[in-house]
């Protein structure tokens, strides 16, 4: 696939097609938009899968329970990301739970709705190709990192993905808004809160990084690569 082609993925308008701003029926457009307070679940395993969400404010956090009742969480979703996708392949119950980590708001599409449009606009086929298809490599690429690389490796990984991913450039640097906290990112890469408070320390402390609760700047990417080599 080309540049173009990505580039053309990449600004299909997914805000208009799943909060459009002309009021329809009335119906179907209340139907359409939903508001989360923070701690309330979108859906809960087993629950039937019929709807495809859109973040349109807040962020949502994907995951699941082990048998021992440990959560696991999958994945942190920000507004403008897509979520509850795989009931357009055949999923009939989620395998996960949806949680709002914060007040949400979030647009809400049938799945039925969503393969009508998907029919009229081939792009937007590929857009949802395109994001099943990056977030089971993501798992796999998770999931090699549990099993072939120590946990600092996988923190440092982690904020250089995260800055690819969400980042956006200022001048030589990388910045990424509403940081995570120590927790959520021990639960993303599989570590303790405080292995991951000990490794952002240090890389502050090597002006590699600074942080707070509302940014994460990387002041070097490849300084900050090279530390997964280390």
């Amino acid at each position: 696939m080309n540049n173009q082609s990505l580039w053309y993925l990449e600004n299909i308008d997914m805000k208009g097609i799943f909060c459009p701003q002309k009021v329809g029926s009335g119906m179907m457009d209340s139907m359409a938009h939903k508001s989360f307070k923070k701690g309330d679940y979108i859906y809960l395993p087993d629950e039937h899968a019929d709807r495809i969400y859109f973040v349109s404010e807040g962020r949502i956090k994907i995951g699941n329970y082990a048998e021992s009742g440990k959560e696991i969480t999958k994945a942190i979703l920000n507004p403008g990301e897509v979520f509850g996708e795989l009931s357009l392949i055949g999923e009939e119950k989620r395998r996960d739970f949806a949680i709002a980590m914060e007040d949400t708001s979030a647009c809400i599409m049938t799945v039925d709705d969503m393969k009508g449009m998907m029919r009229e606009h081939s792009g937007l086929s590929l857009f949802m190709m395109k994001i099943l298809g990056s977030r089971v490599l993501e798992m796999e690429q998770r999931l090699e990192s549990l099993v072939f690389k120590d946990s600092r490796t996988r923190i440092v990984e982690f904020l250089k993905n995260l800055a690819e991913k969400k980042g956006q450039r200022v001048g030589y640097e990388m910045l990424v808004r509403k940081f995570m906290t120590h927790q959520e990112i021990a639960n993303l890469t599989a570590t303790s809160r405080q292995t991951v408070t000990t490794v952002l320390n240090e890389l502050r402390s090597r002006n590699i990084i600074t942080f707070n609760r509302r940014r994460l700047l990387i002041r070097d990417m490849e300084l900050l690569s090279a530390e997964m080599e280390v």
